[in-house]
């Protein structure tokens, strides 16, 4: 009796751990198929195909696992079902790497692959009840996995997401070395095949299950937020000039404008429009356009510093906001744009041809909102188009407008 239920019982846990296996099968073949979908985005193509290949390495591992029992003498089998398990970490630190804008540590990860595989193999017949024979099995798991987490922490400028990733990484190593405890506790079983009878191979599993959930959902959320914050870029930039378009400089704005306010220093304003834009399109075909604003984008942009914000705000028309800048500084700024590009040559415009641009320059006031302060601007501007244009003009701080009160020639 005391032997039938002794067997029942190792049947009943070799169903468990067969069951955890074919969840485990599943689990890593829907992350496979997660990670390709998403490498469809350019943006994270490169380390979503490793980490899919990871999977999917991980999926076959699961399937030579399965099939262990079969064979009388499973030497090959328990040797393939390891290589591809240890294989599948390395892809993820190989993905990792690529994500984070690492140099590929092929030849790093590859070392290690290659002792754990000769290590696998010198451990075979070493007693499977043997404590050490267990922890050399799994020291190859600690050493590739550590060499993954390390590649997290290597970045410099880590986000909390990233942060989290890597210390997961780190627990992840650090519960292979837990599994030796478990296999003197609990018993690993006497042959390669006697494992799937084991509570250890059920704790095994469901341990690896919950590092492989837990993995893929973390990697899934970094992969995913860079998408959704290269898409949020892209929707807020301007292709033509690589400046934000209108609706990211508003955006900036609104972020921009209360810290403006309560920092106590001065912040400016610059409003810039191309003279007579509509003739040189008229004339010279749009094409002839877009190399205009195209060259004034980049001698803008040549002039910016790290903290200003700067968009296409119109078809001819751009803006800068110049956090600590006075009006006076703000002036300096637009002059030498202006003078930089009214010296520029244009592609598929007369050499004699040199389009201008015109400037209104506005800084802050202790009562001003961002809105009043590009309304001054604004103001600003049409006066230097008054005037006779290519040239800047700054609003006086006791100057009071509305958004009714642009006077002037118009734009262009």
């Amino acid at each position: 009796m005391a032997y039938v239920r002794r067997r029942d019982e190792r049947n009943r846990t070799a169903s468990v751990t067969g069951y955890i296996l074919a969840i485990n099968l599943v689990v890593a073949g829907l992350f496979a198929g997660a990670f390709a979908w998403v490498s469809t985005y350019p943006r994270v193509r490169g380390a979503a195909r490793w980490i899919a290949a990871a999977y999917l390495l991980g999926a076959l591992s699961f399937i030579i696992e399965w099939m262990v029992p079969v064979f009388d003498r499973p030497r090959f089998v328990v040797f393939a079902a390891f290589a591809t398990s240890l294989g599948g970490v390395g892809l993820l630190g190989l993905g990792i790497a690529r994500h984070y804008g690492q140099r590929l540590p092929i030849r790093l990860f590859g070392a290690a692959l290659l002792f754990g595989f000769a290590l696998n193999l010198a451990i075979f017949d070493m007693p499977r009840t043997s404590v050490l024979r267990v922890l050399l099995y799994q020291t190859p798991y600690i050493l590739v996995m550590g060499l993954v987490a390390r590649q997290v922490f290597l970045v410099r400028e880590r986000q909390l997401i990233d942060t989290i990733l890597g210390w997961l990484l780190a627990a992840s190593a650090a519960h292979f070395l837990s599994k030796p405890v478990l296999a003197w506790a609990f018993g690993s079983g006497t042959t390669p095949q006697d494992y799937i009878n084991t509570i250890y191979g059920v704790i095994s599993q469901s341990m690896g299950s919950m590092i492989m959930v837990a993995f893929g959902l973390m990697m899934l959320a970094v992969l995913v937020s860079e998408v959704l914050a290269d898409a949020t870029a892209k929707s807020e930039t301007d292709p033509l000039t690589g400046l934000l378009n209108r609706r990211g400089f508003e955006a900036r704005a609104r972020l921009a404008g209360p810290i403006v306010g309560r920092s106590g220093v001065p912040a400016s304003i610059v409003i810039c429009d191309l003279d007579h834009f509509k003739s040189i399109n008229d004339t010279y075909g749009h094409g002839a356009g877009d190399r205009v604003i195209a060259e004034f984008a980049k001698h803008l942009s040549a002039a910016l510093g790290d903290n200003h914000v700067a968009g296409r705000i119109g078809g001819e028309e751009f803006a800068v906001i110049l956090p600590g800048a006075t009006a006076t500084a703000g002036r300096l700024f637009a002059e030498a744009i202006r003078t930089a590009f009214a010296g520029a040559a244009i592609e598929g415009l007369p050499q004699a041809l040199r389009p201008t641009a015109s400037f209104g320059v506005a800084e802050l006031r202790p009562d001003d909102t961002m809105s009043s302060m590009l309304r001054r601007a604004d103001h600003a501007l049409y006066h230097a188009k008054n005037d006779g244009r290519d040239c800047v003009r700054v609003a006086p701080l006791d100057l009071q407008t509305d958004a009714g009160s642009r006077r002037g020639t118009g734009r262009g």
